[in-house]
């Protein structure tokens, strides 16, 4: 491979040819993620649960690339077993994989129900870790892939009534090293995205609570929420060629949240 400077291209920024598996891939920031790698040239194959997924499958269309969709349920490791042959069966391989599937259960640690962790738990960790180790053996066989986990600020903080959430994303922060150490011989690229505060339906009680708003607000240096196409960008970047010597790097997409 030519690794002089005069060999770089803004085509290394361009996935043409490229599958990628997301997972939640239908709704709020899942879809953007699909749309921008779609955008940027791949296919997509995204495993969800929820089957009302004809906007985005006309948003993929409209881009000129396929959209194969699977009812799988991420919790359940054969479901995730069928999600990865699945993938390989409809084109033939997995270049990109992006771990986006989640949910959040909001209450006081002492009230905290033991379902309600588990339901957790199985779906922000125990997926991302058995679909990495899935995918990562097609990737390893292809000789490269990129496999991308969505963390979140509680990667790094400890938060308020979500421990289950803050265990789930600072375990997913740790796998994301994990198999970055263990893949990199492979030609295969784990990274994490960590969004801060953005502006999508999942956050609008909070946006509306005018003394939260502000509160927030005024921590970001940036002075704004985010929006979803501040995430989208960082997750096609290291879908690409141009990432292809990043490795364990978790990228905070918050306006500087983290820096006060």
């Amino acid at each position: 491979m030519d690794f002089s400077i005069s060999s770089f291209s803004m085509d290394f920024f361009r996935l043409d040819g490229k599958v990628a598996l997301v997972t939640g891939g239908n709704t709020g920031l899942g879809q953007g993620y699909a749309l921008g790698l779609a955008k940027a040239g791949a296919d997509l194959f995204i495993a969800t649960h929820d089957l009302n997924w004809d906007e985005t499958r006309q948003l993929i269309e409209a881009e000129g690339r396929k959209a194969y969709f699977f009812q799988a349920d991420l919790t359940i490791k054969d479901d995730i077993l069928k999600v990865v042959e699945k993938c390989v069966e409809v084109y033939g391989k997995i270049d990109i994989l992006v771990n986006n599937a989640g949910i959040i259960k909001r209450a006081p640690l002492l009230e905290y129900k033991d379902e309600d962790w588990q339901a957790v738990i199985d779906l922000n960790l125990n997926a991302v870790y058995y679909l990495s180790q899935e995918t990562a053996k097609v990737m390893a066989t292809q000789g490269n892939g990129k496999i991308i986990n969505i963390c979140s600020m509680l990667s790094f903080q400890g938060g308020k009534f979500v421990p289950s959430y803050t265990a789930a994303k600072h375990g997913v922060a740790g796998l994301t090293k994990a198999f970055a150490n263990e893949l990199a011989n492979l030609n295969i690229q784990t990274n994490g995205v960590a969004p801060g505060y953005i502006a999508t339906n999942a956050t609008t009680q909070i946006r509306d609570d005018a003394g939260r708003n502000a509160e927030i607000v005024n921590r970001i240096p940036a002075g704004r929420w985010g929006h979803p196409f501040d995430v989208i960008g960082a997750v096609v970047f290291l879908a690409g060629r141009a990432s292809d010597y990043i490795n364990g790097n978790i990228l905070a997409v918050d306006g500087g949240w983290l820096t006060r």
